[in-house]
């Protein structure tokens, strides 16, 4: 059975509190004689029951002492079926007949309710019960109902909300929405409004959570009267995620325990034994000595039964949560004594839970990439079934974070209609909060740097923008950045540098409820982007994302297997078909994922922009040249080292040059996999290997350097190529990908046709020919440049977070899991 509300009063003699308590579940777990010593014993004098549209729990614990009558009234209001919860208390068994015949319009139940002066209050006023509710509802509750709940299952902000909300309206403000509802309020002062405090305990485990304190009541009647008079003082912390999850696990655990008898095992299975003493009201006690032999026998005997082959989630949870309970003394405390009534019961179960998952997410991932890497099909289908199996665990949390997500939706629905006024197009004021996800932060390459680029300018624009990230070492984190520790890294073989880092899920879903984004952007569609998207879901916020990376063609170049880029062109597609918005840096890139199925209208243009103060032809420095020979052509590459950035093309072409002239030389910036080949190819040749450069000195090499070349036809972007005009160098970059869009062809660079070598060697011998064209070229780039400024850029691409915003109505999140726990509710 559940407990919703908790009203309490204090004598001035002695201390009396006055309980309410709704309780209502498929089967009673909980006996009324039960809670109603449990209230007692948390210094609760006079006690009530308020089940769901029936007083019988009220009259089953009516004969004893310091009892009263109450019920929980579901209505509706008759125009649209929009449900409400009315708490209605100190009534008869005729009273309630009578207001069950009514409850179907809400006007016609509070009517009756006022004329037969029965003190009654709306139960948590921002949560949507049937999905229906609208802040026009609201304003019309705000006529009927003199007394609101705030309610300890709702979070701090949402009650923080409607303390506000209430104790701001004005005689004016009732006015108003008389002329705009036409309802007739029929209470004294009906601006002047009452809270009481309501626990919505749905567990047993929480009861006298909140309580309403009236010093000096004598009686029921007497308490009511001070409520209605404005002499309350409500009392009780708010709710998390964390508590209603820790409330449905309770009820399913009871619910089944009590189908299945699972009592039984307690005393011979310590996973059951914590079960039992963090998801029930009064947790079972070993008996002794016997107790813990059964116990000890059943883990050897279950250690035996597990210790072959792969074994199950079941199995899994159980070796984990042992490993759990031996490792953390307080939770041996708590199996050997019970839960002692602690209150952060709630906080202690989700470190239990995201421990002990992540512990089998690890052992799922293993053998998912142990079954990719040997081709083990039938395997990874396993594994994949133990991940969703494990998700079904993990389902009580999805659900509580959704359930608070919409109430926190409809809370700013609410302090927007009546704080936030709209400007002179009719549109409110709102603040994005962006979690920019990415699994690449710490590293060397373009989005790393690009990303580290946009907190800067986020900074001092003093926008709300963090990136999550995943990183095995303690990187520090600071405002803007957020590093989770990964529960497993690993390398891809073809490509080192690049690792794959398996999140703490349940970690991360609760830090961005916390932090309270607007918006989910996921830079990777790896483990972190699935991450982010599960995140958007649960949540319900809008989620982006960026195609910045040109995965299928660089999967091919590694592997050298056609059939490898097409299955990653079908799992990118599926991808970012989940998006709301799918940023593409280039109008290439968009024309390649329109062919290969993206609606268009998801795709955007992301701006972006380059440091034109860093770069900057002023910071050139003449440090290259003078290692190389006076009055040479110098020739610039900056970036990753690799194959798939055709630098074998680059290599021949200058052999080519090279062995015609000695009026040209080569600088390679930068670091990777194909360095030591190109050291060798170029080993008798004038080539300047930097290795990787950043800052001003990056900046140097850039403007000491005459014409940068950029063969790569993989590139979405390019932000080297924006760079190097910056720096005040023409450029000379392939027709493919997103680099020749920026740039202007004859006037900033030059464009060759793609994995062409006699183009490309065409080109640079032009340009020999005719070197007093490259200043002229070099100082119109640096002008292009100084129109693409990132700052410029960054608020750009604000403002497509907005619009995602205006097109985006919360869908249904895990439908299918909601609707099997939605039942516990209503």
């Amino acid at each position: 059975m559940k407990a919703d509300l908790h009203v309490h009063s204090k004598y001035s003699k002695r201390p009396s509190e006055w309980v309410l308590k709704k309780l209502g579940c498929p089967e009673s777990f909980t006996e009324p004689t039960l809670l109603y010593k449990t209230a007692l014993s948390r210094g609760m004098s006079q006690v009530t029951i308020t089940d769901h549209n029936c007083i019988d729990g009220c009259l089953q614990i009516a004969h004893l002492p310091y009892t009263f009558i109450s019920e929980e009234v579901t209505s509706y209001f008759p125009e649209d079926g929009c449900k409400l919860h009315v708490l209605v208390h100190n009534i008869d068994e005729a009273k309630h007949r009578e207001i069950l015949r009514l409850r179907e319009n809400v006007y016609e139940l509070v009517s009756y309710l006022n004329n037969e002066s029965i003190f009654h209050a709306l139960a948590h006023p921002f949560y949507s019960i049937n999905k229906k509710l609208t802040v026009d509802h609201f304003e019309r509750a705000l006529l009927l109902f003199k007394n609101f709940e705030i309610n300890c299952a709702r979070s701090e902000e949402q009650n923080a909300c409607l303390q506000a909300v209430l104790s701001s309206i004005t005689e004016l403000t009732l006015n108003q929405l008389i002329g705009k509802h036409g309802i007739m309020p029929q209470h004294d002062k009906p601006w002047e409004k009452n809270l009481i405090s309501g626990s919505d305990d749905h567990s047993s485990l929480t009861i006298a959570r909140g309580s309403t304190q009236v010093e000096g009541a004598q009686d029921p009647e007497d308490f009511f009267q001070s409520i209605l008079h404005g002499k309350a003082v409500t009392h009780g912390p708010s709710s998390t995620p964390h508590t209603l999850a820790h409330n449905i696990y309770s009820i399913a655990y009871q619910f089944y325990g009590h189908k299945f008898n699972l009592q039984r095992y307690v005393e011979h299975d310590e996973v059951f034994e914590i079960l039992d003493h963090f998801l029930k009201l009064n947790p079972h006690r070993p008996s002794g000595i016997f107790s813990r032999f059964n116990r000890f026998w059943g883990q050897r005997r279950m250690r035996r039964a597990s210790s072959n082959g792969n074994r199950s989630v079941v199995e899994l949870l159980r070796t984990e949560t042992r490993k759990l309970i031996c490792d953390d003394p307080h939770l041996s405390e708590i199996c050997r004594n019970g839960n002692g009534g602690q209150r952060d019961l709630d906080k202690k179960w989700f470190s239990v839970v995201n421990r002990v998952s992540n512990a089998v997410l690890c052992h799922s991932a293993d053998h998912i990439m142990d079954s990719i890497s040997g081709a083990n099909f039938f395997n990874l289908f396993n594994s994949l079934g133990s991940a969703g199996a494990l998700y079904s665990v993990l389902a009580p949390y999805f659900v509580a974070f959704s359930v608070h997500s919409d109430d926190k939706q409809f809370t700013r629905e609410v302090h927007q209609a009546f704080f936030s006024p709209p400007d002179r197009t009719g549109r409110r004021k709102s603040m994005n909060n962006v979690a920019h996800f990415t699994d690449t932060f710490y590293e060397v390459n373009g989005v790393a740097g690009t990303l580290k680029k946009q907190i800067r300018a986020a900074r001092r624009a003093g926008k709300q923008y963090t990136v999550i990230t995943c990183d095995a070492e303690s990187h520090p984190n600071d405002q803007l950045i957020h590093n989770f520790e990964p529960i497993r890294v690993y390398e891809l073989s073809v490509y080192p540098e690049q690792k794959l880092f398996f999140p703490p899920f349940l970690e991360m879903l609760d830090y961005c409820h916390k932090e309270g984004f607007t918006h989910i952007h996921s830079a990777t569609p790896g483990p972190l982007g699935l991450a982010a998207l599960a995140i958007a879901r649960i949540l319900k916020l809008p989620i982006v994302g960026t195609y910045h990376t040109a995965l299928p063609q660089y999967a091919h170049y590694l592997t050298g297997d056609g059939s490898v880029e097409d299955l990653m062109w079908k799992y990118i597609v599926w991808y970012y078909d989940q998006m709301h918005s799918v940023y593409v840096p280039s109008r290439a890139t968009a024309h390649e994922l329109i062919e290969k199925g993206i609606p268009p209208h998801k795709v955007r243009i992301f701006p972006r922009g380059v440091d034109t103060e860093l770069f900057h032809p002023s910071k050139r420095n003449g440090l290259l040249t003078r290692n190389g020979r006076e009055g040479a052509l110098t020739l610039l590459y900056v970036g990753r080292v690799s194959k798939e950035k055709n630098l074998e093309i680059l290599v021949k072409v200058f052999k080519s040059l090279t062995d015609a002239t000695d009026g040209i030389q080569l600088v390679v910036v930068g670091d990777g996999p194909y360095l030591p080949e190109m050291r060798e190819a170029l080993a008798d040749k004038p080539v300047h290997f930097t290795g990787y450069l950043e800052g001003d000195r990056l900046a140097g090499a850039y403007a000491s350097c005459d014409l940068f070349v950029f063969p790569s036809t993989t590139d979405t972007f390019g932000n080297v190529v924006l760079e190097a005009q910056a720096s005040g160098i023409p450029v000379v970059v392939t027709d493919q990908g997103g680099p020749q869009e920026n740039i202007v062809p004859g006037e900033t660079g030059f464009v060759v046709r793609g994995n062409d070598e006699e183009s490309l060697l065409r080109t640079l011998q032009s340009i020999m020919q005719n070197t007093h064209r490259l200043k002229l070229m070099g100082a119109a780039a640096r002008r292009y440049a100084e129109k693409r400024s990132f700052d410029q850029a960054f608020e750009q691409a604000w403002e497509l977070y907005s619009e995602t915003t205006e097109h985006f109505n919360g869908r249904p999140i895990f439908s299918d899991v909601f609707a099997s726990y939605q039942g516990v509710f209503q």
